[in-house]
């Protein structure tokens, strides 16, 4: 039996000690980051995988605004696929592989492939993929009873623009404006379709100046998946559909089976980002660290809605698994990030994290509440609410087994209910509004962090990091007190 002499301590234990500072603007302060060893994002905010935060609504918007959402993972391959591929196709300076139709094709069939794919417009190929021309739906709204395929009514060749593929963002700009059209084919050589810009795509980056893109120009997004061999079909399917980094999604990181799945990760997918996790010890971060990992997840039982540490007695305060974690890194020889996934209840939670040796954090329970979440807010007690819950709790646990054994609900007797042994809660949080509104007040406090810090960005903020424990009498005084709030 080992004893530790010092104590666990969390966020509200501590406090920063300001730091005498030469800033005197918050927007001095630099808030990009490191995702992985190779990623960047332009503020350290990660939407957590669970099913009530993060599928492509909240993903768009995470990277919108600099961060990057984590796609859950209880869904059919195909569907995990196709919202990673409308997070990519959400944002980017050109469209790649963009729907088409045959020249030969009638309107009906072009109605229901704009259905299909929600677009306004599909570029009409021949049998060999050569350009032919492009439709929208200004020229199928009015068309006339007795025109009924594609080619009597296309915009054609004769009157197509289109752009070379060694294209300029600038020429791009200027063939859109010169001839008042929204849709640009980009066509290679030899005639064939190369991709298509729009004129929102060349507008999107002047309105989302701070957006986490890739080397295409695309959002950032990430994807789950789970630790069972069954899993690498996932993964290569995710990563092919242009996940930029992997997710191991598993409470207890520090497992053979964890550890396993990095290794073999890393050696079926070697150009692929992989974050592992969680863990909560020096040895689980060295351990992961030297397995492969381009970043591990800190935090066993911080989530509000975790019960891990009741259940099981199992469990690191924050703060100090975070400590502890980033010399296990240290001593795995390697320089890859912390990410802290859990209890981060406002924005100083933040800032301590991040103080602490953490160069993003991964927060649920309070984008839960907004409106790019899953699902629609509800009306409780007078007071609009949204459902969220915990990834180990009673019905995501069993919506997770009948997901990995693919049968249906229906199928489940009361006695596999009663097996569980639940680690989480499902519960309700009040209705935030967009999470931009909520990211704003974040980083806000982020920035007004680092300049009590003295420190101009993350890296500089944790060089000079001082904690102080404090009492609960100083928790108290902490907070607004001796007054009634309006």
């Amino acid at each position: 039996m080992i004893i530790r002499a010092s104590k666990g301590l969390t966020f509200e234990d501590v406090l920063l000690v300001p730091r005498r500072s030469s800033i005197t603007s918050r927007q001095q302060v630099d808030t990009s980051t490191r995702l992985t060893e190779k990623i960047r994002i332009n503020i350290p905010v990660i939407s957590a995988n669970m099913d009530t935060v993060t599928e492509t609504a909240m993903a768009i918007a995470m990277a919108k605004v600099g961060g990057i959402g984590i796609i859950h993972r209880f869904m059919p391959i195909d569907l995990h696929v196709k919202q990673i591929k409308q997070v990519k196709r959400a944002q980017a300076v050109m469209v790649e592989n963009p729907y088409t139709i045959n020249i030969n094709a009638n309107v009906e069939q072009v109605r229901e492939s704009m259905r299909r794919y929600h677009v306004g417009g599909l570029v009409v190929t021949d049998e060999n993929g050569k350009v032919m021309g492009i439709i929208t739906t200004r020229d199928i709204n009015l068309v006339p009873d007795n025109l009924k395929l594609v080619k009597e009514i296309m915009t054609g060749l004769d009157r197509l623009v289109t752009i070379k593929a060694n294209f300029m963002l600038e020429e791009a700009r200027r063939l859109l404006f010169e001839n008042r059209i929204e849709k640009l084919p980009v066509v290679n050589p030899d005639g064939t379709l190369r991709g298509l810009i729009t004129a929102q795509d060349v507008l999107k980056p002047l309105k989302n100046p701070f957006a986490a893109l890739d080397e295409k120009g695309r959002l950032r997004v990430g994807a789950a998946i789970g630790v069972t061999h069954g899993e690498m079909e996932r993964a290569a399917a995710l990563l092919e559909a242009g996940a930029d980094v992997l997710v191991l999604d598993i409470a207890h990181g520090h497992a053979d089976h964890c550890v396993n799945m990095v290794r073999e990760l890393r050696k079926q997918f070697p150009n692929s980002q992989i974050i592992a996790g969680n863990v909560a010890s020096r040895e689980g971060a060295q351990e992961l660290a030297e397995a492969g990992a381009d970043a591990i997840k800190v935090g066993i039982g911080p989530g509000s809605i975790c019960t891990t540490r009741l259940v099981t007695g199992f469990g690191v305060p924050q703060l100090t698994a975070i400590i502890d974690s980033a010399q296990g890194v240290k001593d795995s020889g390697r320089n890859i990030p912390l990410i802290a996934d859990g209890g981060i209840q406002k924005a100083g939670d933040m800032v301590k994290a991040l103080a602490a040796g953490a160069e993003t954090v991964m927060i649920g329970s309070m984008f839960a509440g907004t409106e790019e979440a899953p699902g629609s807010p509800v009306i409780r007690d007078g007071q609009k609410v949204k459902v969220v819950r915990g990834m180990a709790s009673l019905a995501a646990t069993m919506g997770r087994r009948i997901s990995e054994q693919n049968h249906d609900e229906s199928a489940e007797d009361s006695e596999d209910w009663m097996k569980v042994v639940p680690e989480g809660v499902e519960a309700v949080v009040p209705y935030r509004g967009n999470v931009g509104e909520v990211l704003h007040q974040l980083i806000g406090g982020l920035r007004s962090g680092l300049s009590y810090g003295g420190a101009h960005n993350i890296f500089e903020l944790q060089e000079n990091a001082e904690f102080i424990e404090i009492t609960p009498a100083g928790i108290r005084e902490s907070g607004s007190h001796d007054v009634k709030r309006l």
